[in-house]
């Protein structure tokens, strides 16, 4: 890809997502737009799956916008809670949920729970559309593995960071530098799939 900058609506109002793509696919002469641009309200994630909310995020922005659209839908798999709080790891104690809020509920459905039945990962999936009507859209899916522990420690990250302890890190989410947090997390691992299925599109 070269020559002219292919600008690319990004279905999510979040600054610091929209830098994250802006840096990856800034090589790919790729200019990352903000949904809000364009005055694009948020969609109901009525999904089932972490696929399905992304794919209904993409279409939504690209058919408003009239662009290639790119969205991602991230979150919490714990084994014990049988997958929960999955799609709805952002709102899991209520729709106004705070972090602080969404953890303390975590905390309190593993109570008891030794540290080998907190198992958990986190999920992200991106979906890349060249056009709302885009018959095969580009799915990538990243994971990142780690166990819930019995409080929070870190200040360095967001949502369920303070609880997911990274075994090969001997630390938690929270407690990671951001440049090292780039290259393991969920989020890192499926954009790099993606910026490969780019270059090769």
């Amino acid at each position: 890809m070269s020559g002219n900058i292919q600008q690319v609506v990004l279905a999510s109002n979040n600054l610091g997502k929209l830098n994250e793509f802006q840096h990856l696919l800034g090589g790919l002469n790729f200019k990352m737009l903000p949904q809000k641009q364009f005055g694009i309200q948020s969609v109901a994630e009525t999904g089932l799956t972490f696929v399905e909310n992304a794919i209904l995020k993409a279409r939504h922005a690209s058919s408003i916008a009239r662009l290639p659209a790119l969205a991602d839908d991230s979150g919490l798999e714990v084994d014990a809670l049988n997958g929960a709080p999955g799609i709805y790891s952002a709102r899991f104690a209520g729709e106004a949920a705070s972090d602080a809020d969404n953890n303390q509920k975590l905390l309190q459905l593993l109570e008891g729970k030794s540290p080998s039945e907190r198992t958990a990962r986190f999920h992200c999936v991106l979906v890349y559309l060249k056009h709302p009507a885009d018959p095969t859209p580009l799915i990538c899916h990243g994971t990142w593995e780690g166990i819930i522990l019995e409080e929070v420690r870190g200040d360095n990250g967001f949502g369920y960071d303070p609880l997911f302890f990274v075994p090969s890190e001997h630390c938690t989410s929270a407690e990671l530098p951001s440049n090292l947090k780039n290259k393991l997390s969920h989020r890192a691992q499926a954009m790099q799939k993606l910026l490969t299925k780019l270059k090769k599109s």
